[in-house]
């Protein structure tokens, strides 16, 4: 069976400061309509069958575009770099499914430079193997470093399954598809002793003993003598594409169906080691082949499947992400699919409850073959037709927001925007949030709703943080709200010392410090010291009473070892 490459003809078819008021913002998303996608041609020449797009975590936002054929280019700054990261056509075999399918960089790629690529090998193995960037050059590839650490063979050319992905334990996950032909006729995928329809975990950290990667103590099958100990999870088809959710780690896998049904599956991250995905015993949630299979609940159904068809199905499911950017509130927590041949895509949401929503669109583009994520969380598309893609969403606001930003300061961040065509808007409230999900009112700003160029600045007072998000609740006359895009705003703590709550609402409050504290002194906004003690070079969590303080702004300096470290704290009680 075809999973992309020949569709029509396949047989088979996501410690703060403390405030006393505290909310969450809570989506029902089964009263609000589903955003509508728009998929931004960004790529349209340079490529050649691209399957897969990947970034390497090493903040250059730098993104990796796996071609088919054997190379790997670079995307950067909206442009191709020219050349090859790397290329390897000569290792592959191809046609079909075949190829180079897929690539992912160690965790710890910014300091080791090892990354890995899934590929046929000239027999029509599925492999695996390591290799280095070059030492002086981050956008290129050192072929001489290649080892592989995995081949299985496979007696079929289709169904390879196909992607790379670093667990968020920082473990190597690969799923494969079940050997190939139509309806796994050797039945690999229910066989414990087959890699090949499997969910595979791999310690790779091993850089220098073959064949570089371990078992890992936990896998859940280590125990089982019926089951290979590299098996995370059985009971695939063609998993040609799936993903982790960047927020909460769950797994989501598209299976590619037989000749009737394609698949979604969702599980936590803790409950997706050990499983059994049910094929060939079942294609979606139909009985397919039951012979010598355990009652159905005994495998895991998928939270939605599609028939083949081209109004309200297809016939080749591509895997995607949920989507954890910034750019579109709205987008945020919807995990996107497609279909290969149809072209119709999914977004797929919880209910909140125990449920699912899922809004079908058509008219999008369509031999997709992949889709992958920024470092910052946009997420993009490849299509097999050379074409690559953004995924944004139709995105309309009462105002025109021509600027907004946040900046750090030592005791506040100063959130900054700029309108036009401001009309009717009742006030801006700043919201911010430490995970992008729970977001806390930091203050209201009455509109002008002059028509022209309007100017806002907001000071929220932080002391200490490393993560906010920043976004505008923007409050029509008539009641109606909308949110404007998201600020992030980062910020490393100064000498890892915390200081909070922040502001302080009692005569006390907690330092968190890595190293050893001396003394602390407080003065007043003129310079006057009106407190100190003496701390013996304690460590850790420290609480310490502070004598009754007016409201306003201080200064706190620790000692520690020979130097001093001051910020400012804020009392408002």
């Amino acid at each position: 069976m075809s999973k992309i490459f020949t569709p029509l003809k396949k047989t088979s078819t996501v410690l703060f400061a403390c405030f006393a008021l505290q909310f969450s913002v809570f989506i029902n998303h089964s009263l609000a309509q589903a955003p509508t996608l728009i998929y931004d041609t960004i790529i349209r020449t340079g490529l050649s069958s691209p399957v897969d797009i990947v970034n390497a975590g090493d903040g250059t936002n730098r993104l990796f575009i796996v071609e088919q054929g054997g190379r790997i280019k670079i995307l950067s700054g909206g442009a191709l770099l020219p050349g090859n990261f790397l290329e390897i056509p000569d290792s592959l075999s191809t046609g079909g499914e075949r190829g180079l399918l897929s690539a992912a960089f160690h965790p710890d790629y910014e300091n080791n430079r090892y990354f890995f690529v899934y590929y046929t090998n000239t027999s029509g193995d599925i492999t695996i193997t390591r290799f280095q960037t070059q030492a002086g050059d981050p956008n290129a590839a050192d072929e001489a470093t290649g080892v592989v650490l995995l081949r299985i063979p496979k007696p079929f050319s289709n169904h390879n399954g196909g992607r790379l992905l670093f667990g968020p334990d920082g473990k190597l996950y690969f799923a494969t598809g079940d050997g190939g032909s139509g309806g796994d006729p050797n039945n690999f995928a229910q066989n414990g002793n087959s890699l090949l329809g499997k969910m595979i975990r791999l310690d790779v950290d091993d850089f220098s003993t073959p064949p570089y990667y371990a078992i890992p103590a936990d896998n859940p099958y280590v125990a089982d003598p019926l089951v290979r100990d590299e098996i995370f999870a059985i009971g695939l088809r063609n998993p040609f594409r799936w993903s982790f959710d960047r927020l909460t780690n769950e797994v989501w896998i598209a299976d590619v169906g037989q000749g009737a049904w394609e698949e979604i599956n969702n599980r936590s991250f803790a409950t997706s080691g050990g499983i059994n995905y049910g094929w060939r015993c079942y294609e979606g949630n139909a009985a397919y082949n039951t012979a010598g299979c355990l009652p159905p609940g005994n495998y895991i159904s998928p939270i939605f499947n599609y028939p083949h068809n081209f109004a309200t199905g297809g016939f080749s499911v591509t895997g995607g992400h949920v989507y954890r950017g910034v750019e579109f509130p709205a987008l945020f927590g919807y995990y996107i699919c497609a279909d290969y041949v149809s072209a119709n895509t999914w977004l797929i949401i919880t209910d909140g409850l125990s449920g699912w929503i899922v809004t079908q669109q058509a008219g999008l583009p369509g031999s997709i073959a992949g889709f992958g994520e920024a470092e910052n969380g946009a997420m993009y598309a490849v299509g097999l037709n050379g074409y690559i893609y953004k995924i944004r969403i139709n995105v309309v606001l009462p105002v025109t927001l021509k600027l907004f930003t946040a900046k750090a300061f030592n005791s506040y961040n100063e959130i900054k925007w700029e309108t036009v065509n401001e009309f009717n808007i009742a006030m801006y409230e700043v919201e911010f949030s430490t995970d992008a999900l729970n977001y806390q009112k930091a203050g209201t700003v009455n509109a002008i709703n002059n028509g022209n160029e309007n100017k806002y600045s907001f000071q929220h007072p932080v002391a200490d943080f490393t993560k906010l998000f920043y976004r505008l609740k923007i409050t029509e006359n008539s009641g109606r709200i909308t949110y404007s895009a998201i600020a992030l705003l980062t910020k490393k703590p100064d000498n890892n010392v915390r200081i909070y709550p922040m502001p302080l609402t009692e005569d006390r409050c907690t330092i968190i410090s890595e190293r050893p504290i001396e003394r602390v002194i407080l003065y007043n906004i003129e310079g006057s010291e009106i407190f100190t003690r003496n701390m013996n070079n304690v460590s850790g969590t420290i609480n310490i009473s502070l004598p009754h303080l007016q409201n306003g702004v201080y200064i706190i300096k620790l000692k520690i070892k020979d130097e001093f470290i001051n910020q400012k704290i804020l009392v408002q009680h």
